[in-house]
């Protein structure tokens, strides 16, 4: 797996989470326990630093990346995923925070200053604007993405239930990952 120091900052990685040897991982980023970076994703923490929690996962295909210092952002703005959150195949991060128990759809595409509350929902192939502020236990669909409704218990469970999976996934990888190493 690449993993690449920016500025002789080097990523952290939890030894519980589980990393593809195909994701790419550069500078200051922090990977927690029992998370989960899969195929081909691509985590860039070069001009800003970039948090994953606990129990997250980013599917095949991702992008992560975050905000250089600017004269409208003079602290530039990072990127910041918390706890069980669920990141899908092809999603685009850029400079946002998701925070616990969100899920971003498959191709969706999230931007600078975006905060996806908890429980919420970004649906797939979505394109969220700079800014937006996606309400906790809402479902956002469309590009430019728009409030379509409020996530019923039984999406929400969903949700938790694909963290979950990912979770059990990611374990059973590593610990074959070791056995065969």
């Amino acid at each position: 797996m690449p993993v690449e120091p920016y500025r002789d900052i080097w990523p952290s990685i939890d030894p519980t989470a589980y990393v593809h040897p195909s994701a790419v991982i550069i500078g200051d980023v922090h990977i927690g326990a029992n998370c989960s970076i899969w195929p081909g994703v691509v985590i860039r923490g070069d001009v800003n630093y970039i948090r994953i929690g606990a129990r997250s996962n980013v599917q095949d295909g991702s992008i992560l990346h975050v905000t250089r210092v600017t004269e409208e952002h003079p602290q530039g703005i990072p990127l910041l995923i918390d706890e069980d959150v669920t990141i899908g195949h092809q999603v685009s991060l850029h400079a946002c925070h998701l925070r616990a128990r969100s899920m971003v759809g498959i191709g969706a595409i999230v931007l600078d200053g975006v905060v996806v509350e908890e429980e919420a929902m970004v649906g797939a192939g979505s394109l969220v604007a700079p800014g937006k502020r996606v309400g906790a236990g809402e479902l956002w669909l469309g590009s430019p993405a728009k409030m379509v409704r409020i996530l019923d218990e039984r999406a929400r469970r969903a949700i938790a239930a694909t963290t979950e999976n990912y979770v059990r996934l990611a374990n059973e990888y590593r610990l074959s990952t070791h056995a065969s190493g």
